[in-house]
């Protein structure tokens, strides 16, 4: 009935079928092409300020209030917090599946209703934190000419509007340089000479720098707004602003201040290659394709080339895109050198061109078709869906070879001269049971990944996704395309030459032939082969170390570091400029940019900390980690004082975006802060010693030393003095104040009112201070307030309500899993106080939670599989065969993970599972030839072998050289792949064996042992 219908619709079934693939040929160039696939990542960071309340009060009166409140909100998983003097970091977690936009409301909600009982002056920011949050473009602006304020006003005003209207452009950042200001600097001698205050100062120049309007005008038919503007507009305009007039003259502004055009106070420091620079930090929208906003970028910079002044020099400091590419035309590479090595054993064994060329057009339509889906669904070209494209490529051509090879066979049995198109379609049919089952064992395994959350769901979701598409379509398009083709081009001579079998494996058949009439007879063979093959994959498992994510080379990598609390700008950057000579003098950097008191997304820290972005060439070049552990060990070793941890860029984001940016965390919990501190460093200092633990951390984070001044009111009050007038002037003269802004184009310009450097840049003269009084007297700082240095505080932590430090490390060298248990084992002996209890954090936490998700997924695979082949067949010993067969073949999987020092993470374990899938399909083809025997005697379980033996190679060499670019790791996008493409193809190497001999042996065993032959073995 089907086949009637193929036969009566062939041509509007090919020309839908054609038209899905130019439909899939034109979304290809559409689709947008990033990095990784977009995931919501469910975490909101929320930053407070406070004032500069005190840590310990900060804890009490803000951070505790508001841990209480965020708790309250829905789907909040966990708390953690970080409290230092008048700012709080809070980070709140939600699950995975929850709807961030939402709960971002409801945090702002959460906070705003408990805000009115914070401390007054009391703000806050929340932000969700996405890859959006992380530049994929940055530039470098330097000149050798140029200062840093008119870089920062080229950048900001000239570059900024033009790289913003970018299609898929979020935001452009512009960090560093100078903003340009107005500085009036007071002479105290003359403010005291003159008899003015600083009030009146301010004063003056905020009331003369206004424009209002003060009524308005009817005449000649014409109604005027009347304006009053005593606007300032340059530096002369300041000098003159007149501070009192008299009968004895005027005094104005220069009289008793000097007026200069400076820059606005920085305590920040950016640099590229050496120079100081301007960066400007270039954010996607979510979804927006990276290469294509790179390129447009690129492209409009070319055509504002003649509008650049000739000594402002612009270069890329970071470039996600050329990542992406290189990812991208990688894992091309892999799909077209798998499919070609595909193709050449297809015709190697079918040995006719027609033949080859009807599978070979399968492969592009059903990718073609995949890729429309994906633009259905909303998905982009990232490594994950381009993984899974490669890895699906021997598999769709399997299908064909399995649904040829049958035609083949069947139309060979004919008589010369008949029609081909009722034997073609007849022999579909007869394969679309077999065809079916074989397809949904592979798919299936893939429905409990949708369950899956965290980073390995958002990762590996979008891998499943399209594979699982692939392969349906490729169901659809063997079923459909391979017959009707077939009809066209095939002739009975091509079926009569493929049955005619060559010299090779005519010598396979035979000796398969002899050796199974003797394994078949000898049951003992059987156990000892399954015990010796048992132990190989146990033993192999042993030695297999456990890691997470598959590391890759992304061509670049951060570099943090702090100096000792307290160091000033001026000293972290003659050490920095240290370490920059070491950079150079690697000879795989292209380019380095750096930031002091910065962070790379653009965030404030203190001007002793920081991070460098290190660019390298392109490849062939030493591995990044070997250099990004030269770099450490050489700035170690000569810039002593100065903390460093490097990480790649996107393993970097990936944990900050996750709140787990370190590979161990070692989570101490307890309420005595300095019983915390002490065990803290006990633990830092234990774990030093295990093998492969680096860059030490352990989590106590002091804050610079403060200078003190503490306002003793009953003097204050004795010169008539307030502390609040005493705060006041002090905070003019040291810090300035910004009184007004004058307009100057686009810009606006403040002025600050201030005093010399010279008179504020030491303690003593701190000290000294001129304060005035009511009745216009001069005093110094001391006379009415105490001034001392206090220690800087360490900044709390909290996690879950509870005060935490973490100390945390990387591993360099060894694997995860083995890491964390001799740390464990170190830390077992450790006398721990009784108010202190510890936990593990950081990936190793989300390595195994990720590890029991995929167990569970693991065990539902096998529980579906289970399912379909009882249905397919309702014989437990067919059943229990394939299972026993397929969970044998883990032995090859773990036997080769060892041998290519591969560790168990994610990717490999997820190519374990599609093994499940796989060596299933193979399995069900051999069983369909079984069923063609009513008696299941020792000669159809050989026959069935023979027969099944080339679709069964053919299918399996194809498999494993479509994935073998991928397990070769060509180029840089395929190392995500590279564990996932060696567990499939270590599993079919042994799964070979197992199917052809391993399996038909264990099934003849099992019926012979309870000596009934079952004569129905037809699937439903």
């Amino acid at each position: 009935m089907i086949g009637a219908w193929l036969q009566r619709h062939r041509i509007s079934i090919l020309f839908l079928l054609i038209l899905l693939t130019v439909g899939g040929l034109f979304t290809a160039f559409k689709l947008p092409v990033m990095l990784f696939p977009n995931i919501q990542f469910p975490r909101i960071l929320v930053f407070v300020d406070s004032g500069d309340r005190p840590v310990d009060r900060m804890i009490i009166e803000v951070t505790q209030p508001l841990e209480q409140a965020l708790r309250s909100v829905p789907d909040v998983v966990d708390i953690r917090s970080r409290s230092s003097r008048g700012s709080a970091e809070i980070s709140v977690n939600f699950n995975w599946n929850s709807n961030m936009v939402t709960a971002l409301l409801q945090i702002q909600s959460a906070i705003n209703q408990v805000l009115p009982t914070l401390p007054i002056g009391t703000t806050f920011t929340a932000q969700r934190m996405d890859p959006i949050v992380f530049p994929i473009l940055g530039l470098s602006l330097t000149s050798n000419n140029k200062d840093l304020i008119a870089l920062r006003d080229f950048a900001y005003f000239q570059l900024r509007p033009l790289l913003s209207v970018i299609p898929g452009v979020a935001h452009v950042q512009v960090i560093g340089g100078q903003e340009t200001e107005y500085q009036v600097l007071i002479d105290p001698a003359k403010l005291k000479a003159a008899d003015i205050t600083l009030i009146d100062v301010i004063n003056a120049l905020t009331v003369n720098n206004v424009v209002t309007a003060v009524g308005r005008l009817e005449d000649s038919y014409r109604l005027y707004l009347i304006l009053s503007d005593t606007r300032l507009h340059n530096v002369d305009d300041i000098k003159h602003t007149i501070l009192r007039s008299s009968s004895s003259g005027i005094i104005d502004l220069e009289d008793v201040a000097e007026v200069v055009s400076g820059a606005t106070p920085q305590w920040t420091r950016v640099t590229a290659n050496g120079n100081d620079a301007v960066l400007l930090n270039i954010l996607q929208q979510p979804g927006a394709s990276t290469v294509s906003i790179a390129n447009d970028v690129k492209k409009l910079l070319i055509d504002f080339q003649n509008k650049i002044p000739n000594d402002i020099q612009i270069k890329t400091w970071y470039d996600q895109s050329q990542l992406v590419t290189e990812a991208a035309k990688s894992v091309r590479d892999a799909i077209i050198i798998g499919a070609s090595l595909a193709v050449i054993i297809l015709f190697l064994f079918l040995r006719n061109i027609r033949m080859t060329l009807i599978v070979a057009l399968i492969l592009p339509c059903v990718l073609l078709t995949a890729i429309l889906l994906l633009y259905m669904l909303h998905m982009s070209f990232n490594i994950m869906t381009l993984g899974g494209m490669a890895a699906a490529v021997g598999l769709i051509i399997d299908d064909g070879v399995v649904m040829l090879e049958h035609i083949m066979r069947r139309l060979s049995e004919g008589h010369e001269g008949e029609p081909t198109h009722g034997p073609v379609l007849s022999a579909a049919m007869q394969m679309l049971q077999p065809l079916s089952g074989s397809s949904l064992a592979t798919i299936i395994i893939f429905l409990p990944l949708a369950f899956i959350q965290g980073v390995v769901g958002g990762f590996f979701q979008a891998l499943a996704i399209t594979m699982a598409a692939s392969l349906i379509i490729s169901f659809f398009f063997v079923f459909l395309v391979v017959p009707l083709l077939g009809e066209i081009l095939l002739k009975r001579t091509d079926a009569k030459h493929l049955e005619t079998v060559g010299p090779v494996l005519k010598k396979l058949h035979k000796s398969y032939q002899s050796f199974m009439s003797a394994f078949l007879n000898k049951p003992v063979w059987l156990i000892v082969s399954i015990s010796v093959i048992i132990f190989m994959g146990y033993f192999s498992y042993k030695q297999v170390g456990s890691g997470f994510m598959p590391n890759m080379d992304e061509g670049g990598f951060i570099l943090d570091y702090i100096a000792p609390p307290g160091t000033s700008l001026t000293e972290t950057d003659r050490l920095l400029r240290q370490v920059e000579q070491i950079i150079v003098k690697i000879p795989e950097v292209s380019s380095y940019s750096r930031r002091t008191g910065l962070q790379l997304g653009g965030g404030v820290t203190e001007a002793n900390t920081g991070d460098f972005f290190i660019r390298l060439k392109q490849p062939p070049r030493r591995n990044i980690h070997l250099i990004m552990t030269e770099l450490r060990d050489k700035i170690n070793m000569l810039v002593p004082g100065l903390d460093v941890e490097t990480a790649q860029l996107m393993e970097d984001m990936i944990g900050d975006l996750t709140a787990v940016p370190q590979p161990i965390e070692i989570k101490i919990f307890g309420d005595n802060q300095i019983v915390l501190q002490d065990t803290a460093k006990q633990v830092a200092k234990l774990i030093s010693s295990v093998p492969g633990v680096v860059e030490i951390k352990d989590g106590i984070i002091v804050s610079g030393d403060a200078i003190v001044i503490k306002i003793n009111r009953i003097k204050a009050a004795l010169l008539q003095l307030d502390p609040e007038s005493v705060t006041k002037q002090v905070q003019t003269q040291l810090m300035g104040t910004v009184v007004s802004q004058i307009q100057n184009g686009e810009k606006v310009i403040g002025i600050r009112v201030w005093t010399p450097s010279n008179l504020r840049d030491q303690l003593q003269k701190l000290k000294i201070l001129p304060l005035r009084t009511a009745d216009g007297r001069y005093i110094s700082l001391q006379s009415v307030a105490d001034i001392t240095i206090q220690k800087g505080q360490t900044q709390i932590a909290r996690e879950n309500l509870k005060s935490m430090i973490a100390v945390t490390a990387r591993i360099e060298g060894r694997d995860m899993v083995s890491t964390m248990h001799d740390i464990k084992n170190k830390i077992t002996g450790l006398n721990l106080p009784s108010a202190i209890y510890i936990q593990y954090g950081g990936l190793y936490k989300e390595q195994q939670q990720s590890f029991h998700q995929m167990l569970i997924v693991f065990l539902s695979a096998v529980f579906l599989v289970t399912v379909l082949l009882l249905y397919l067949y309702e014989n437990i010993y067919i059943v229990f065969s394939i299972l026993f067969t397929t969970l044998l073949s883990f032995s090859g999987v773990f036997l080769g993970l060892w041998a290519t020092g591969t560790e168990l993470n994610i990717s490999s374990m997820m190519g374990m599972t599609m093994i499940i899938g796989i060596v299933t399909e193979i399995a069900i083809f051999y069983f369909a030839e079984l069923r063609t025997h009513h008696l299941h005697n020792t000669h159809a379980v050989i026959h069935s072998g023979i027969m099944r033996m080339r679709p069964i190679l053919m299918t399996s060499i194809i498999a494993i050289l479509a994935l073998l670019p991928l397990a070769l790791s060509l180029g840089s996008g395929s190392s995500m792949q590279q564990p996932l493409a060696i567990a499939i193809i270590s599993g079919l190497i042994l799964a070979l064996p197992l199917v052809l001999i391993l399996m038909p042996a264990l099934y003849f065993m099992l019926i012979k042992s309870i000596k009934q032959m079952p004569t129905d073995l037809n699937p439903r």
